[in-house]
């Protein structure tokens, strides 16, 4: 579950991260109304930041042709017009695809004087299953640009979970960034913070990108996370209610927000060969094969290793909902699942959907003859695959010749 900027920077601003002053507001009116506040206090220059789970808001595009999702002003007035041309219409970047988003909030945040700009994250690092810190001092590009051009300005500290960032890791960070003087002190508290907000609110991604340096009135020198971007692991949200209150489901698909309510992890895709499989390892392995054989999937679907009758009605609902699917491919191993329970939901749903698609079974492992049985007799045109290979190709087969005049 991914937070909008203006949630990640409040729970940032609770572990003692320095974050931009500044509200959110979703009408024209009530974003002047934050601005005049703003400027009252001393603010010179602020910013107006579209509230989208998705990046490179600055450079999209509205579909008014209004161009920028981020906007500075000077007045409030301005903030009143740039509020205006922002909120109801849909936003599109490089990262929401041509669809876009619809822009229903909006972040008021003062402008600081920026002197340098650095990239700061943290994520678990798989292949050590430890936390890992990221730091750079080139902030604001993208890491993935970084890494490829210049791999040797990304610092990593890797982290021990039993006893959390230590304070020589976080000014080993902070001399690698160039910081001196107050600034190592203050990074300190800050990279403490960041990591403090990450382990305990059970996050895949702390993003904050670009961490700067400022220069407050006085001429001093400070951190602040001028931008943020979270990302929580969903198996951790029932530990976290709070955190689970600020889902923005219309920021999600509609159909993996339907998925989720049947504990079912669902991702819509570009294909035509819809695939339903228990474990993450085989949906992705099921993919591939697919793609291996000549067909495009048209989702990722894991019903999990324990899937009632009742989710795989409600998985192959959803699956029809998508207009681009063409052919459907079941493909289970049944581990701890029963294969015949599978076949069972499989029959009650086709009968139910009254499916016309062409619609292949590949079912292995407990008590899979009862499930093949069940098939069988129900006198529904099922194609069975011998294997995970044998049913990819009929599948394939199966949505080409449908595709033929």
């Amino acid at each position: 579950m991914n937070l909008h900027e203006y949630q990640a920077k409040q729970l940032l601003a609770q572990y003692g991260v320095a974050v931009p002053a500044g509200d959110v507001c979703s009408t024209p009116e009530a974003a002047r109304t934050i601005a005049e506040n703003l400027l009252s206090r001393g603010a010179t220059l602020l910013a107006v930041k579209s509230q989208i789970h998705a990046g490179g808001r600055g450079k999209g595009t509205f579909n008014t042709g209004f161009q920028g999702g981020v906007k500075l002003c000077k007045t409030a007035d301005d903030v009143f017009e740039k509020a205006r041309a922002m909120l109801g219409n849909v936003l599109v970047t490089k990262q929401t695809g041509p669809e876009g988003r619809l822009v229903s909030k909006l972040l008021i945040a003062v402008a600081p004087h920026i002197h340098k700009e650095l990239y700061l994250a943290v994520l678990l690092d798989r292949a050590s299953s430890r936390p890992v810190l990221m730091a750079s001092t080139e902030g604001g590009m993208d890491i993935e640009e970084v890494a490829a051009r210049t791999p040797e300005k990304i610092l990593k500290e890797t982290i021990d979970p039993a006893v959390g960032l230590m304070p020589y890791q976080a000014r080993k960070l902070a001399a690698g960034l160039g910081l001196q003087g107050d600034l190592i002190g203050q990074a300190v508290k800050l990279l403490s913070g960041v990591y403090k907000a990450w382990w305990e609110s059970d996050a895949a991604l702390l993003e904050i990108n670009p961490l700067c340096i400022v220069t407050a009135g006085d001429a001093k020198q400070g951190l602040l996370a001028v931008d943020a971007k979270l990302s929580l692991d969903d198996n951790g949200l029932e530990r976290h209610p709070d955190l689970l209150a600020m889902r923005d489901l219309a920021e999600e698909s509609p159909l993996e927000v339907e998925a989720s309510k049947f504990s079912l992890n669902y991702i819509k895709l570009e294909g035509d060969i819809a695939c339903l499989v228990n474990g993450a390892g085989l949906a992705m392995a099921t993919m591939d094969i697919i793609q291996h054989f000549g067909g495009r999937p048209a989702n990722f679907l894991d019903v999990g290793g324990g899937a009632s009758k009742e989710q795989v009605s409600a998985a192959f609902k959803i699956i029809l909902q998508d207009p681009n699917v063409r052919g459907i491919l079941v493909n289970i191993f049944g581990g701890i699942m029963d294969c015949n329970v599978i076949a069972t939901g499989i029959v009650a749903a086709v009968k139910e959907t009254g499916l016309k698609l062409p619609l292949v079974v590949r079912l292995e492992g407990n008590n899979v003859e009862a499930g093949k049985k069940t098939l069988a007799e129900s006198g529904l045109t099922i194609i069975g695959g011998t294997s995970m290979a044998d049913a990819a190709q009929k599948v394939v087969r199966a949505v080409a010749a449908g595709s033929k005049p």
